[in-house]
């Protein structure tokens, strides 16, 4: 079931609003528990009976896990416990995501023949096994603390984050749901929670969906394209994944909020980055703090010299690189944000004396080039848009592409206000006022976040809000997946 569905907006997220605020209005706060979790399930088996299996396992293991660490003082039977959780979680994660890379590139080394198993990857698998990795090692720690297993199950099934994140620590979510005074409906929680499921709809539907369009025909012809043309496609992705995964990550926290919860926050405007690192403090955020605390900082952080902290910065990277897809194109991409963040750490280039704006262009430019990596399936199809880009040359932007952005519905109503002709004689004047105000509005506009912190009702900003969300479900002609979906 997709956030950005007929199904899922008319029927599951009213009825689980529904539910939940009933069951504790009838002072049933288990029942409404229960509820959730049920609604959770759900939505994870709605596409295939074996995700949820795959989910119910996963929470069962590290619940009965930590169970066992608890019931023991002993350190090396609670460090048994704590490599039997990594051992769990990273194995099924390895088996499903990483199993036929890994034998695809061992029968390629060893000329071997070891069949591929062409396993479909479980919905949400990334992000799920990471916030039950983080419960696990939390509570070897003792920084854990004792939840009943069906707060456990909430939290680790909680449909808005539980495919795409925010990637969310267990007591960012639990003690929640514990909290008496958020089982009642709130007025402007609600409201604000409806804004920002109706900004994230938007971005995913209005902006990501048509992106994705000239994305996908300039990948499928790339020897067809110039440089304008590379250029082009090249920056709508970099616009399309920004506003696929933010806009996910602002309707799961919208509906969260809903319920009176508030998931951490994901984005920060990361296309403001001023360096390679400040992106990363921006883009992704709960994956950041993830790999920070649980890989950066065991490894020494930045407390063990220069040449330590460089190693340690590139594990990082290239892990996250890894976390994404299994691909070696994944891995390059890594790599490529970690040397990066290498440099800028060892020449100290925060504190660069530059124009803001050259330091944010320049970020961009980069972050841009990496998604091209990202995005292609092979090097050779990387390498194959970037001869394109550096060596084709100049000229008139490529016709398919333009047809994208002419075919919208909405350029329709420009050619009834009487601007065919001009639109005809300049045909890339609706991709350019597209990609134009897409950009201005990621470097320009205050994020989702920001508008949320200092909102102040008021007519015109319930009218823009349902005004967004009746133009998207409208536009809902074909129901996309999300990128993220895959890693």
């Amino acid at each position: 079931m997709l956030f950005n569905s007929y199904l899922f907006i008319f029927l599951f997220l009213p009825l689980s609003l529904l539910g939940y605020f009933g069951l504790n209005h009838m002072g049933k706060p288990k029942a409404a528990l229960v509820f959730l979790t049920g609604m959770s399930l759900w939505f994870c088996g709605f596409g295939s009976l074996s995700y949820l299996v795959i989910l119910l396992f996963s929470i069962l293991v590290n619940y009965g896990i930590v169970a066992l660490m608890n019931r023991t003082k002993n350190r090396g039977a609670r460090k048994l416990c704590l490599l039997g959780g990594i051992f769990v979680n990273i194995g099924i994660l390895f088996y499903f995501k990483y199993y036929d890379f890994f034998i695809e590139n061992l029968n390629s080394a060893l000329k071997t023949g070891f069949p591929l198993l062409h396993l479909a990857l479980p919905l949400g698998i990334s992000f799920y096994t990471f916030q039950q990795l983080s419960y696990v090692i939390d509570s070897y720690k003792g920084e854990c603390a004792r939840y009943s297993f069906l707060e456990y199950a909430a939290y680790a099934s909680f449909f808005p984050k539980l495919i795409q994140g925010p990637i969310t620590g267990h007591r960012e979510l639990i003690l929640q749901l514990r909290d008496d005074t958020r089982k009642k409906p709130d007025f402007v929680n609600l409201s604000q929670g409806l804004y920002a499921f109706s900004l994230g709809l938007a971005k995913k539907v209005l902006l990501a969906d048509t992106l994705s369009r000239p994305v996908s025909l300039g990948y499928a012809n790339i020897g067809e394209l110039n440089s304008v043309s590379s250029l082009t496609v090249m920056i709508c992705y970099s616009l399309q994944i920004y506003f696929d995964f933010s806009g996910y990550c602002d309707m799961a926290c919208g509906m969260a909020l809903m319920m009176n919860l508030r998931l951490p926050l994901n984005f920060n405007s990361p296309y403001r980055a001023q360096s390679v690192s400040d992106f990363w403090d921006r883009w992704h955020m709960t994956l950041t703090k993830f790999f920070t605390k649980y890989i950066y900082f065991p490894l020494g952080g930045s407390r063990c010299g220069k040449i330590k902290t460089c190693r340690n910065v590139m594990i990082v990277f290239l892990l996250s690189g890894l976390w994404h897809g299994a691909n070696w194109t994944f891995v390059l991409w890594g790599a490529m944000h970690g040397l990066v963040s290498v440099f800028e750490k060892m020449g100290n280039i925060r504190s660069w004396k530059a124009p803001k704006a050259l330091k944010v262009g320049l970020t961009f430019l980069f972050v841009t080039f990496a998604w091209s990596l990202f995005r292609a399936g092979s090097f050779a199809e990387a390498s194959a848009l970037w001869h394109r880009l550096l060596f084709a040359g100049p000229g008139p932007l490529y016709p398919p592409i333009t047809d994208c952005f002419r075919d919208l519905v909405e350029a329709s109503f420009l050619y009834r206000a009487g601007l065919g002709g001009l639109m005809n004689r300049f045909p890339w004047m609706i991709p350019a006022l597209f990609i134009g105000a897409a950009l201005l509005s990621c470097f320009l506009m205050k994020n989702t976040q920001e508008k949320m912190e200092k909102m102040e009702f008021s007519a015109g900003k319930c009218i823009a809000a349902a005004v967004l969300l009746v133009w998207s479900v409208l536009s809902l002609s074909e129901i996309s997946e999300f990128i993220y979906f895959n890693f």
